[in-house]
């Protein structure tokens, strides 16, 4: 598979229920060479599935019951084997948060991991996957290097006006405060930016998970995500930003405890409970002429997407450009014209056309705010910066 090439990079994304990696040959320059690129999904289930796809066009697929993260990445290993790939040099992954005490992408060794532990509350739907498929890494190839990606590097510096939140100092001293999260999406969209992002910039990161950033000189400062990624704007099953008082009366009117009301505003809240359908926006997009509830939820989600822009627009004092990315934000364009045609007051006007066909450039050429659609390239941006950490550039 790797053509005789005899180093490269494994990079990992882990969820909760599905695996995603990633292949890349050293040295990872400019956009990259990637060998090859799969997934092993569901997870947990009676029926998981494993895919690769290698650059040549070979596929590898099979079947199976996945039982948890370290089973699925021993069939990983495994099919990497079977396809001639080499052992990696080293292994990247992403991980979405380190709470207060890592900010910076690092190399992984045992302090590191120790925080990552510490750290549950910050991302407790993300980080039990990570960390266990770091520890199965370490299981399989000890000697080999692993570097842990950080999605809230790219919001390390927010100025604190925006980080802080109106609690008693000492719980921002403990690490209550905002994070940001889809920092490595962020980060591959501003490389690609014509101006390195030095204009006034907005990026929509749109998928199950959706935040926005407000982007100027490179430099993030707000994002819609806070402490966790549950909040901002609402998602597919999260409920993004609520009135505190709504889980105040959740837990003295209704009894709700703690994991009851994390599976409720994790996995049960969102475009999936107002719907009452799903929580898949392409789902939802099909019925939407059908069903009055799918289509208020739609509708709730780009009312929610467009408020955060026009917020954005003030913290920046105007907008040069808005980039929709994400699995919604690339693939969607109902929804990209739903969250942009009430804007065209403020400059945002959208070319049906160019839209529909998700040209790269969706604006008219009237427009006095460019607006663009580009895919991101989050294992891009970990093979980067694994290869930097682990000194293999």
């Amino acid at each position: 598979m790797a053509g005789g090439l005899t180093s490269t990079l494994l990079c990992i994304n882990s969820g909760s229920s599905s695996l995603k990696f990633a292949v890349y040959a050293l040295p990872v320059v400019d956009q990259g060479q990637c060998l090859a690129e799969g997934a092993v999904e569901r997870i947990g289930q009676s029926v998981g599935r494993l895919w690769i796809q290698t650059a040549n066009t070979e596929r590898h697929e099979e079947r199976g019951h996945f039982a948890d993260p370290g089973t699925a990445l021993a069939a990983l290993f495994r099919s990497l084997d079977t396809l001639s790939c080499p052992r990696p040099a080293a292994v990247g992954h992403r991980v979405v948060s380190g709470g207060p005490r890592r900010l910076e992408h690092t190399r992984i060794d045992a302090d590191v991991l120790q925080d990552l532990r510490n750290a549950l509350a910050f991302a407790p739907l993300h980080l039990p996957a990570e960390i266990a498929a770091i520890e199965a890494v370490s299981a399989s190839w000890p000697e080999i290097p692993q570097v842990a990606c950080f999605d809230t590097a790219f919001h390390r510096d927010i100025p604190e006006v925006a980080a802080r939140f109106p609690l008693p100092r000492n719980l921002w001293h403990e690490g209550v405060r905002k994070y940001g999260f889809h920092g490595l999406s962020y980060e591959y969209i501003v490389s690609q930016l014509p101006d390195a992002g030095r204009g006034r910039s907005i990026v929509a990161h749109l998928g199950n998970g959706a935040s926005l950033a407000a982007i100027a000189d490179g430099r993030c400062l707000d994002t819609s995500m806070g402490l966790t990624p549950t909040g901002g704007v609402i998602m597919g099953t999260r409920s993004g930003d609520l009135d505190p008082g709504v889980l105040l009366y959740l837990i003295e009117e209704k009894g709700y405890n703690g994991p009851q009301l994390e599976r409720l505003l994790n996995r049960l809240a969102g475009m999936l409970a107002i719907s009452g359908v799903s929580g898949d926006v392409q789902t939802l997009l099909a019925q939407r002429d059908k069903e009055p509830h799918v289509a208020q939820a739609l509708d709730i989600f780009a009312y929610s997407v467009r408020k955060t822009i026009g917020a954005y627009m003030a913290v920046l004092g105007g907008l040069d450009r808005l980039v929709f990315t994400g699995g919604i934000g690339e693939h969607a364009a109902p929804l990209r014209w739903s969250i942009c045609r009430p804007l065209e007051g403020l400059g945002i006007r959208l070319d049906p056309v160019a839209n529909t066909e998700a040209r790269r450039c969706i604006s008219r050429e009237d427009s006095p705010i460019e607006v663009l659609v580009i895919p991101t390239n989050e294992d891009l941006t970990i093979a980067r910066h694994t290869q930097r950490i682990a000194g293999l550039a």
